[in-house]
């Protein structure tokens, strides 16, 4: 199955919103069997840097937007831009 790269930027302002639908964004993460990788955008100095990055494996662009349209965070209105790419491992 092909891998696709979900990379969402956060509209600025909204880190008490980030961190109250955190838990639910978790749990929604552990249900996911596609999730290879993610993780939230980290400044040099390992800081919260205002996003996160997201690799699934699935068979097709429309399951890569079907998982990111699903999570709380895209849900609760988190990201000021989502860009879903495909990608294969090197």
């Amino acid at each position: 199955m092909p891998l696709y790269l979900c990379y969402c930027i956060d509209r600025p302002g909204t880190d008490a919103l980030r961190n109250s639908v955190r838990p639910e964004h978790m749990a929604y993460l552990e249900t996911r069997d596609e999730l290879v990788l993610g993780g939230a955008k980290q400044s040099e100095e390992g800081e919260s840097g205002g996003g996160s990055a997201f690799l699934v494996n699935v068979p097709d662009r429309a399951a890569a937007l079907a998982f990111i349209n699903g999570d709380p965070f895209t849900k609760a209105d988190l990201f000021d831009s989502i860009t879903v790419t495909r990608v294969r491992k090197g």
